[in-house]
Parts: C-alpha cells; sequence; structure tokens
C-alpha cells in the first residue's frame, strides 16, 4: 500500500511540479477571475466533441465562445476583459458549460469546479452563478491551535432553529455558535455544506463539490460564520463526503461530458447500488486532481480545520461493506476485495492535508476497523488522526432496546468501550445524527417515550419513566465520555434530550419543517427538565476542559461487578464509578487506586 501511495506521489511531483502545484488546481479549472479583468475557464471532459461556455454575458449564444482542446481530454478559454476594463462575466451572472456529445447532442452543464450554485423557488434544477464579489469577505481570526482531543458539537446549519423553516449560516453565527461555546464543546463538525440538490438526503447526496450550499446564504456568509467560531476559539471541521455523488446530471457530476465514466466508473462498478449513487474512479488522474483540490479549497478559501470523511468503508472495499460483517479478522482487511486505489486517494488526502496544513485533523468514518487507518502514512498507515467509535452507539440502542435494567451486563459495556486498537485514536459518542433520523430513536426518546409530552415539566409530578430516563441520559454520556475514547461527539439538541426524531420535508410528509429543526427554546424553559440535561452535559465537557482525561492514556478499569451493576475505573488522576443498579445504593464502597490519598 505505501508502495502505490509513494508512486502515485512520485508521479505527481514528476509530472505535476508537485502536490502543492497539483491540488492548487482548484484556481484555475472552472471560470477564474484574473487580475486584469480577464477570465480564463478550463474543463476536464475527455468524451465530449466540443465545449463552450455561455451564459448572460453572451446572451446565453450556446457557440460563440468555443473552448480549445488541448492534451489529456482538457479543454481551456481565455476570455480579455472589456474595453472599459471590467470582466466579461460580471459577478452574479449565470453561467452553464454546453458539451456536445459524442452522439452530437448538445448538454447544458454546470461546471464540476462551480463556487456557488442557486436554485429559483420556480425552478426544479439548480443553477451556477458565478462568485466574484467586488469586497469579498476578509478573515480576521486565525485558526485556534490544534486541539489535543476534541469535544465535537455535530451540527447542520439548515436545523439550527426552533422555527419551521431551513436556517441560516447568519443565524448560526449569531445564535448557535455562542449555545456550542457555552456547552464547553471546542470543535463544530458542520454537515451538508456541500451543495446538495435534495435537502432531505442530509447532505450526503453532493452534486456541487466546491459550492457552499446557498439555502443557508452565500459563501462570504460562511466564512463569516467559521471566523466567528475561530474567535471563539472553536476549531470547525467538514464532513466531507468524498465516497460517493450524487446521479444528477444537469446540475451535478453525472454524464457531465455526455458519457456514464468521466469521474466515475462506467457500468455496474461505478453505481453504489444501496444509496443509488455514483462511484468515484480513484485511479484516474483528474479524478485525484479533482478530490485533492477540493479538500484544499475548503481549507484555504473558507478556513476549515480539517475533515470527517463520510463512507470510508464504502470507499475501502469493492462490496462497500454491502451484506458483509466485520469480525476483526484480519483476512477481512487485506486482500482483492479491498479498494486499493480508493486507500491510496485517502493516503494522498491525508499526506496532502498534513503536509500543507499540519494543524488540521481528519476523521475516519470506517464501520469496518481496518487497521492502521488512524496511523501516520509513514507507517503505512491510512494517515487519519481519529476513527469513529461506531460500535459504541449501536450497543447503548441494543441494551436499551433488548435488556431489563437488571440484565445490564457490566462486563460487556466495558468491552464495548474500551474495544479499540492501541494508539489508534477513536471519537466516542453516545449517539450522532444517525440515531436521531426518521425510523430510529434518540436515547432520551427511547428513554422515556411519550411521557416526555406529558411530564417533563417541573409543575409536573417526577415519574419513575422520567426520572430513570433522565438519570440513564447522564450516566451513558458520561461514562462514554471518560472511557469510550480519545475524543467525545454529540449531535446538536441530544445534549438536552430533543425530543422526536429528524425528518426533512418531502412527499412522505407533505413537505413539512415540523422535525427538520431543532428546539433550542426547550432547555431555555426553566420550567422544563430539559435544562437539567443541558447544564449536565456543559459540566461534562467543563470537567473534562479542567482535568483533559480525553487526551490522557486509555483508562484503567478496577471493577465490573456484575451483581452490585458497579463500574470503577482511574484515568487522567480521577476515579470514576458508576452504579447502574436499578434499586441498590451503596454506603462506603470500597474500590481499589493505584495512588493513595483523597480524591
Amino acid at each position: 500500500r505505501y508502495a502505490l501511495f509513494y508512486n502515485r506521489l512520485k508521479n505527481i511531483e514528476e509530472n505535476e511540479g508537485g502536490l502543492d502545484k497539483f491540488s492548487k488546481s482548484y484556481k484555475t479549472f472552472g471560470v477564474n477571475q484574473f487580475v486584469d479583468g480577464g477570465v480564463y475557464c478550463k474543463e476536464w471532459a475527455p468524451g465530449a466533441e466540443a465545449v463552450f461556455l455561455t451564459g448572460d454575458f453572451n446572451g446565453w449564444n450556446p457557440f460563440s465562445h468555443p473552448y480549445k482542446k488541448i492534451e489529456y481530454g482538457k479543454w481551456e478559454l481565455f476570455i480579455p476583459p472589456g474595453q472599459d476594463g471590467y470582466s466579461p462575466v460580471p459577478h452574479g451572472s449565470k453561467l452553464k458549460v454546453v458539451i456536445r456529445a459524442q452522439n452530437g447532442e448538445l448538454l447544458y452543464r454546470i461546471s464540476p469546479w462551480a463556487r456557488y450554485v442557486i436554485r429559483d423557488e420556480d425552478k426544479v434544477n439548480y443553477d451556477w452563478v458565478h462568485w466574484n464579489p467586488p469586497q469579498p469577505y476578509i478573515r480576521k481570526h486565525r485558526s485556534p491551535k490544534r486541539l489535543k482531543s476534541l469535544r465535537i458539537y455535530e451540527s447542520h446549519v439548515g436545523i439550527a432553529s426552533p422555527e419551521g423553516k431551513i436556517a441560516s449560516y447568519k443565524n448560526f453565527t449569531h445564535n448557535v455558535l455562542p449555545r456550542i461555546k457555552d456547552l464547553g464543546y471546542n470543535c463544530v463538525q458542520l454537515m451538508a455544506i456541500m451543495e446538495h440538490a435534495y435537502y432531505a438526503s442530509f447532505g450526503y447526496q453532493v452534486t456541487s463539490f466546491f459550492a457552499a450550499s446557498s439555502r443557508y446564504g452565500t459563501p462570504d456568509d460562511l466564512k463569516e460564520m467559521i471566523d466567528v467560531a475561530h474567535s471563539m476559539g472553536i476549531t470547525v471541521l467538514l464532513d466531507v463526503v468524498h465516497s460517493h455523488a450524487s446521479k444528477n446530471s444537469e446540475d451535478g457530476l453525472n454524464k457531465f461530458d455526455g458519457t456514464d465514466s468521466c469521474f466515475f466508473h462506467s457500468g455496474p462498478k461505478g453505481t453504489h447500488q444501496l444509496w443509488d449513487s455514483r462511484l468515484f474512479d480513484y485511479a484516474n488522474w483528474e479524478v485525484l486532481r479533482f478530490l485533492l483540490s477540493n479538500l484544499r479549497m475548503w481549507i484555504e478559501d473558507y478556513g476549515f480545520d480539517g475533515f470527517r470523511f463520510d463512507g470510508v468503508t464504502s470507499m475501502l472495499y469493492h462490496h462497500h461493506g454491502i451484506g458483509t460483517g466485520f469480525s476483526g479478522d484480519y483476512n477481512e482487511y487485506f486482500g482483492l476485495h479491498v479498494d486499493e486505489d480508493a486507500l491510496c486517494y485517502l493516503m494522498l488526502a491525508n499526506h496532502m492535508t498534513n503536509f500543507l496544513h499540519p494543524e488540521c485533523i481528519t476523521i475516519a468514518e470506517d464501520v469496518s476497523g481496518m487497521p492502521a487507518l488512524c496511523r501516520p502514512v509513514a507507517e503505512g498507515g491510512g494517515g487519519f488522526d481519529y476513527r469513529l467509535a461506531m460500535a459504541i452507539a449501536d450497543k447503548w440502542i441494543q441494551i436499551i432496546k433488548e435488556l431489563k435494567d437488571e440484565d445490564w451486563n457490566m462486563g460487556n459495556i466495558v468491552y464495548t468501550l474500551t474495544n479499540r486498537r492501541y494508539e489508534e485514536k477513536c471519537i466516542a459518542y453516545a449517539e450522532s445524527h444517525d440515531q436521531a433520523l426518521v425510523g430510529d430513536k434518540t436515547l432520551a426518546f427511547r428513554l422515556m417515550d411519550a411521557e416526555m409530552y406529558t411530564n417533563m415539566s417541573v409543575l409536573s409530578p417526577l415519574t419513575p419513566v422520567i426520572d430513570r430516563g433522565i438519570q440513564l441520559h447522564k450516566m451513558i454520556r458520561l461514562i462514554t465520555h471518560a472511557l469510550g475514547g480519545d475524543s467525545y461527539l454529540n449531535f446538536m439538541g441530544n445534549e438536552f434530550g430533543h425530543p422526536e426524531w429528524l425528518d426533512f420535508p418531502r412527499k412522505g410528509n407533505n413537505e413539512s419543517y415540523h422535525y427538520a429543526r431543532r428546539q433550542f427554546n426547550l432547555t431555555d424553559d426553566h420550567l422544563l427538565r430539559y435544562r437539567f440535561l443541558n447544564a449536565f452535559d456543559r459540566d461534562m465537557n467543563k470537567s473534562e476542559e479542567r482535568f483533559g482525561w480525553l487526551a490522557s492514556p486509555p483508562a484503567f478499569v478496577s471493577e465490573k461487578h456484575e451483581s452490585n451493576k458497579v463500574i470503577a475505573f482511574e484515568r487522567a488522576g480521577l476515579i470514576f464509578i458508576f452504579n447502574f443498579h436499578p434499586y441498590q445504593s451503596y454506603v462506603d464502597y470500597r474500590v481499589g487506586v493505584e495512588t493513595p490519598g483523597k480524591y
């Protein structure tokens, strides 16, 4: 694997002038403004017979501005400045790339490198808008220093409001970032930022990889949001989707040059059978250019501090993890079923990010447990800093769904929370956005269910269901935080036990926004018990900030007592003792400690 990576890197050095120049291609591809007012355009369309640029600037004449074909399927066009010295393609004007396919058909496409796309209310498809404001946003604050451990607040800008509508970057900046800071999180992970035509896809069916979603505002609004987060000392990560792409063709990458390949594998290999989306050809030189440049653009233009790579398991294997269980046997991770080209891309992506921006952080969403995925590339590893500990959330759901309180297995809980490879860092979480989606339930809703509608007021009696639910909600989160990994993640709203589920407007729910929102007002109401969970979450994060257990060596578990239902462990000079017994309390309980003293 390292040899494959090294050969690819060497080819980039010899043929492209180095990784720095190769990954800076976003400055030359697409439509880019020159200082003198001229416009330089470049596309990769290997299957096209001819390529043209049209739009508002030329009265939508499809043939007046033809590209010139250059080597390796690339096309370029230079449009000189107007007589007044200004750009011939004004800021805010609409554009299209016109492709003459091999069968003679004219295809109107959005450039894969488009920076801003919008959809008018009366239209189905997105339009490409040239984004070149006369006074672009200028960053005021530097990124925070690289964190030793992360307390991540997983967020979606569009649902970050109690109102039944799509919320904005501005709303997140002014109303949500202060909450995140107050709760003690030092990192925000942003979902659904890369433009996606279908809102209900949760941002995972990307159509324009270089465009920040216009649903929430302009690119400059997002830049300001990240800048304000940095001023608060909050690191900002992008949930990046390089595992697949939307099948949309008129406003997506699919069939850009009229063929079913271009950026993707042709035939069945190029389609994900469960996601109904297109799969990248990671062995293709121009695909590597496109994806590596994409990462660099989000860091350098917007100020992101790293990435959470979605769907890594699908990338790593030719079977994409479909119908496959992973037991930890090493035969599952090495063999012809592994997509070495995809793994090599991930190594290149992490190497580039670390080489050009050493302060950046990368996280892998991998359920398979690929060995060395979170070890340095120089060791032959994947180069990620962290992987998500995805089994932990599944374990809590299984326990709550299937077991009575008195049947909880302390040893099994400890095993799940500590089952990770030495020196490969994990991000623990009790629940993420996956558990909040329609069809599933959050931990709070599983624990308290219908009583959340009637008994969460402090004016009503504290029922056994609500009492048990609140206590277990706290205990599950704290033991996950303290024992489960090297960093911690929470999905927005779950910190205070957000009721109900998450469902985006679609035909099946009459395009309703009722469940596509986060009811922060519940935790602001002092007559509701949600505020107690919110306060506990804040105290938990502030305690970690003070004692630093996430950045400390793994915990030493001194007790997992099945009949007493007690778990005790030491980490960062602290003793954690959990009593999971449903009705038995203990006085003067004895536990062993490594260092004698008063705790």
